[in-house]
């Protein structure tokens, strides 16, 4: 990890910046594959399927057969797991249910809002080097908390043409509606137009690589909704010199295994801590299966010293992780100077990682510095707000003139009469 000592405010914008990619060729291959998955539908997506997961496939819905089978191939102790993680996350959510309230803004104005669910939404699912079957319990339990009618899942089959046994599972738990064996471009692509197989949604949801997030990002400009947009993943940790350097460590190679193109950082007051946390990411390292990508993502990462908790919170806020972790003293007082991230983790035992699984928040969350203006995924993603108003005569004579004024001066005179024949009417 790059180290840096007391940086100059000036310095920041050049510290935080995320590791650019040329993405101008990758653009041009996205729209390549959706235009033709737009216009071929299933026989393109199966094509893609044998180009890029290697794998010939008949039927790209996974069968219920295949379903139960997978019920018997995951231990009982990781769906007890999995139904732990589930039924917090549905707590969480649940909490979050909108209750409207009808307010009179003027006598005989009342206005209020509905909570609508988005009838149809996809959940993109990776399963290449992590099957995140966390992320279908992420995604597919607040959906069905609001209400979504239909909820489609697409993840990625082995060259067997399986699925991932435990993503099965999850997705039968969260109650996902249909199962569609589609990976990357092709699999965003069938959710955001449609074909013979998989029905067209109104939302796509999920994570992925590079050619994921740009397709997702390609469909929301003119066909469908996306949750947020997004890069790779990244965390950032607040450490003081009471900060356990051992829980540190892991936490940032827990973010850093993600990929290589991941980003961690650290940021601390305590000189002494960078030396521990340097010893213990190189012990914790060597026994990591997936070092050789953790290691490429420390290439792009950070650890900066700076003089004070608030230079080291004014520095997060402008970094806006996806993750922070607040390993302080002071935890509580930092907290309340959070602005920008995605979710936070306070004390030394709230590591990112219970986020990611079972605490019940939700790991589906604003990269890139997207925190800065987005939330991440929670109930009221999957819900539209649906404005009413009723208006009597009292109503009519208290806001009528003040919309003809309004609407006059916009020089909008169908608007003005659509309010003046009303107040006609009640004069006469």
């Amino acid at each position: 990890m790059n180290i840096i000592k007391y940086p100059a405010r000036q310095e920041w914008a050049q510290i935080i910046e995320r590791p650019h990619l040329d993405t101008a060729q990758l653009n041009q291959t996205v729209a390549a594959v959706l235009a033709d998955v737009k216009t071929r539908g299933d026989e393109a997506v199966k094509g893609y399927e044998l180009k890029f997961d290697h794998v010939d496939l008949e039927a790209l819905a996974v069968s219920q057969a295949e379903i139960d089978e997978a019920q018997k191939l995951v231990s009982s102790q990781l769906r007890q797991a999995i139904e732990l993680a589930h039924d917090n996350i549905r707590k969480f959510h649940e909490s979050q249910r909108f209750r409207t309230k009808k307010v009179e803004t003027q006598p005989g104005v009342v206005c209020w809002q509905k909570s609508v669910a988005i009838e149809k939404v996809g959940l993109y699912i990776p399963g290449g080097t992590a099957p995140l079957f966390s992320t279908v319990l992420m995604l597919a339990t607040p959906a069905k908390i609001a209400g979504c009618r239909e909820i489609v899942l697409c993840t990625p089959p082995d060259r067997q043409g399986n699925v991932n046994p435990a993503i099965l599972v999850a997705a039968h738990v969260a109650g996902v509606s249909k199962i569609f064996k589609i990976g990357g471009v092709q699999a965003i692509g069938a959710m955001a137009y449609g074909t013979d197989s998989v029905p067209k949604v109104s939302k796509i949801f999920g994570p992925g690589n590079q050619y994921v997030m740009a397709a997702k990002q390609q469909v929301s400009l003119h066909d469908v909704a996306i949750d947020m947009p997004a890069g790779p993943s990244e965390v950032c940790v607040i450490a003081d010199e009471k900060a356990n350097a051992e829980f540190v460590a892991a936490d940032l190679l827990s973010q850093a295994e993600h990929g290589a193109d991941s980003q961690v950082v650290l940021i601390t007051t305590s000189n002494k801590l960078i030396d521990d946390v340097q010893q213990e990411i190189s012990r914790q390292l060597d026994r990591l299966p997936r070092k050789e990508i953790a290691e490429k993502a420390l290439q792009n990462s950070r650890i900066i010293l700076v003089n004070d908790s608030k230079e080291a919170m004014d520095l997060s806020n402008a970094y806006a992780p996806e993750h922070l972790v607040i390993q302080t003293e002071d935890y509580e007082a930092m907290a309340e100077r959070v602005i920008n991230a995605g979710s936070v983790f306070l004390g030394r035992y709230a590591c990112e990682s219970a986020g990611d699984y079972a605490s019940g928040t939700n790991h589906t969350l604003p990269t890139h510095g997207y925190a800065t203006a987005y939330s991440g995924v929670n109930l009221d993603s999957y819900c539209r707000k649906v404005t009413f108003q009723h208006l009597t005569e009292e109503g009519i004579k208290s806001i009528g003139r003040a919309v003809e004024l309004m609407a006059e001066a916009e020089q909008l005179d169908a608007h003005k009469n659509a309010m003046t024949v009303r107040l006609s009417s009640i004069r006469n």
